[in-house]
């Protein structure tokens, strides 16, 4: 930027190539350390926007969507709701404006994904409609159809439809290129996505089956296993609930608090509160554990 305050071809490279360096690296850094560096670099780049040519400006406002996309998942995993509408939004408006379909889509998801978080059913679908009407055909239809449609489905008890939706998305994914990275989707997350519809659906054994193919797929320790990991442990805590709060007490175990994304513990506070914690002795032991966990935001607003 010093070498071209007014946008170059090179700065675009750059802006890419950072974009996918966090892309490809999100798990690997708590959402904390990751927001906060994603955040500045966005403002960098929103700087030259302006003063750039007609191409270039396009160009870097298209990366500026694609990090405002990231921020808006890390703001999600960091609990904070609003700043993930707010985020996602401008990512999805920069996509349409910038005729960057896998954008729009991808942004339409994950608002979604905060819809459904919030139980706003009414949204989720539309966002999920409107994602679908952008995916490219293939591995990005197969995402948005299990990320995002799925779960409103399943929450709305529309068996049959979800089952369609399952039926298509497993049969892209069984010759699609899996993508890494945030923007990316496989199997492995597939396969969490039909779990935690059967879960919702009360299908529980089916849940816990899926669950396990998709812990087998996932890199031990990734926040895509733990995710997997309490899927199970929701599915088996009716009948085996020893075994169920054992598998959540491992993964505290494992994970330090900062790495602990806000949707791992909306999974294991739904598993606490299924638990009797007068009946279980590790019932009890997580409900402790959870009771004393660091939050990911302290009150004053900034990350823990």
């Amino acid at each position: 930027m010093l070498d071209a305050p007014e946008g170059s071809p090179s700065l675009v490279a750059l802006a890419e190539a950072a974009v996918e360096h966090y892309a490809l690296n999100y798990s690997k850094h708590p959402p904390s350390t990751l927001h906060d560096e994603v955040r500045a670099t966005r403002n960098l780049l929103s700087t030259v926007v302006g003063s750039a040519d007609r191409d270039t400006a396009r160009d870097l406002r298209r990366q500026v969507g694609w990090l405002s996309a990231l921020l808006g998942n890390l703001a999600y995993h960091l609990d904070d709701r609003a700043g993930a509408r707010a985020h996602l939004t401008l990512a999805g408006a920069i996509g349409e404006s910038t005729d960057e379909a896998a954008l729009t889509a991808w942004s339409s998801g994950a608002l979604s994904m905060v819809a459904t978080a919030r139980q706003d059913w009414d949204h989720a679908r539309r966002h999920a409609e409107h994602g679908l009407q952008h995916a490219p055909a293939g591995l990005r239809r197969a995402q948005l159809l299990g990320w995002a449609l799925l779960p409103t489905l399943a929450a709305l008890g529309e068996r049959s439809r979800a089952d369609e939706v399952v039926s298509e998305s497993d049969e892209i994914m069984q010759s699609a290129v899996e993508l890494p990275g945030r923007f990316g989707y496989d199997r492995a997350e597939h396969r969490l996505h039909v779990a935690e519809a059967h879960l919702t659906l009360e299908r529980y054994d089916r849940a816990a089956e899926v669950a396990r193919t998709s812990i087998a797929a996932a890199p031990e320790h990734t926040p895509g296993w733990v995710a997997a990991t309490l899927v199970l442990a929701l599915a088996e805590a009716r009948d085996t609930p020893e075994q169920a709060a054992g598998r959540a007490l491992d993964i505290l175990d494992l994970i330090p608090p900062a790495r602990l994304r806000a949707t791992a513990r909306t999974r294991l506070a739904r598993l606490a509160r299924l638990l009797d914690p007068a009946a279980s002795g590790a019932g009890a032991e997580l409900a402790e554990r959870l009771r004393v966990l660091p939050v990911p935001i302290r009150t004053d607003g900034t990350a823990a």
